[in-house]
């Protein structure tokens, strides 16, 4: 697990994925961990570059400072877009559970120039009420945190997921009791004194409301009920959130499977344009896997001759085939390059060398272009073999 330092503060992160990938933040619930999403990151790398992050004080983290006082939405979202720019993102995917929910409201009513889309699940614009949220600040400090985990763990779970795992529970008492007390006390605090209601849908702009936002709940959830999420749709001017049957308040544990499936599917650019995939979309994909500087000088050298041209593969190979989350990048490479080393085509050197941009392994090269000898012909493949030995690959 890397670390990174940011305000003379460690924190543990992952990042996942092709580098080529959209990126996806997720953010987990107060009192857990990253690990909340660990069954849900193999499938979604397939589409998109993953990062997953500790708060101040969970899991493997530093504990807030205390010399910089209170903990606010705006610090945790400050924290996100410091990740973002890491991995190099100008611009990303957010979801996030429960408070992760309220740092991406803060992403929204804020920085939503960055969001390209924002899922927020099992979260409110308001969640409990100030009193409750001191009492157990309150009783976090006296009490601590594997005292206090005996009550509060059993609440993020529907029943009948505990009782058919109880190790469920258990294992999450265990993993609370190993945070920073303090910290959490402070955030308890943070979702005491702040309050979306007013800053989100048309009070914040039409850049706020031009943000994809797609909200998701449970039906067991106690912590944040359906209510609660109907009223942050009705805040947001977004549609009503889907609910997710005999889940409580961590989807992403009790429901992985269904939570890919809404992911892929809302955050996937082709299934979201009936009419096909925008140019936009297309140009996002097109820079992510041959380089902002290529597409850039290949629409500098274009002509009234080839412009239409190279709108439309930019809108159909891009962003209809390279934008689709059935294949990653990794396998699309793979097969352009068989095709076009099959097919003795000059474009072969370009994804030659988007092929190493990617990240394919030697071997992994080795291996397609065995294929083209098997099923295209030995010459076709020894000419690729020199082609990718010009241009970088092999020892």
């Amino acid at each position: 697990m890397p670390f990174v330092t940011l305000d003379d503060r460690t924190v543990a992160y992952r990042l996942l994925g092709g580098d080529t990938q959209p990126l996806l933040l997720l953010a987990h619930p107060l009192g857990m961990s990253q690990a909340v999403w660990d069954s849900v990151i193999t499938p979604l790398t397939r589409r998109f570059r993953v990062l997953t992050w500790d708060l101040p004080g969970h899991g493997a983290s530093a504990g807030w400072p205390v010399a910089r006082g209170e903990i606010t939405p705006a610090a945790l979202a400050a924290e996100a877009l410091a990740l973002a720019d890491l991995a190099g993102a100008e611009r990303f995917h957010f979801a996030g559970t429960s408070i992760g929910g309220v740092i991406g409201q803060q992403l929204l009513s804020a920085h939503p120039e960055r969001l390209y889309s924002a899922t927020l699940t099992n979260t409110g614009a308001v969640i409990g009420s100030a009193e409750m949220w001191q009492t157990r600040a309150d009783r976090v400090r006296s009490e601590g945190l594997a005292a206090m985990s005996a009550e509060i763990v059993p609440r993020w779970f529907a029943p009948a997921s505990v009782e058919g795992d109880p190790a469920l529970a258990a294992g999450w008492r265990v993993a609370m009791s190993r945070n920073e007390a303090e910290s959490y006390a402070l955030m308890c605090e943070m979702l005491g004194r702040h309050s979306f209601v007013g800053r989100l849908g048309a009070n914040a702009g039409e850049a706020t409301q031009a943000v994809p936002l797609t909200l998701v709940g449970g039906s067991e959830d106690g912590a944040t009920p359906p209510a609660t999420l109907a009223a942050l749709a009705e805040e947001c001017g977004a549609e009503a959130p889907t609910i997710f049957e005999g889940v409580g308040h961590v989807p992403s544990l009790e429901a992985p499977a269904r939570l890919v499936e809404l992911l892929l599917t809302r955050l996937s650019p082709a299934a979201s344009k009936a009419q096909g995939v925008d140019l936009a979309t297309g140009m996002e994909a097109r820079q992510a896997v041959l380089g902002a500087d290529h597409v850039a000088r290949a629409a500098q050298q274009a002509t009234s001759l080839d412009r239409p041209f190279q709108q439309m593969i930019t809108r159909l190979a891009w962003g209809e085939l390279w934008s689709d989350p059935d294949l990653d990048h990794r396998e699309r490479s793979m097969i352009t390059t068989a095709i076009l080393a099959a097919l003795g085509r000059e474009e072969l050197v370009l994804h030659l060398k988007t092929a190493k941009r990617i990240g394919l392994s030697e071997a992994e090269l080795r291996q397609v272009l065995m294929h083209v000898a098997v099923y295209a012909g030995v010459p076709a493949a020894n000419h690729a073999f020199g082609l990718a030995k010009q241009h970088g690959w092999g020892g």
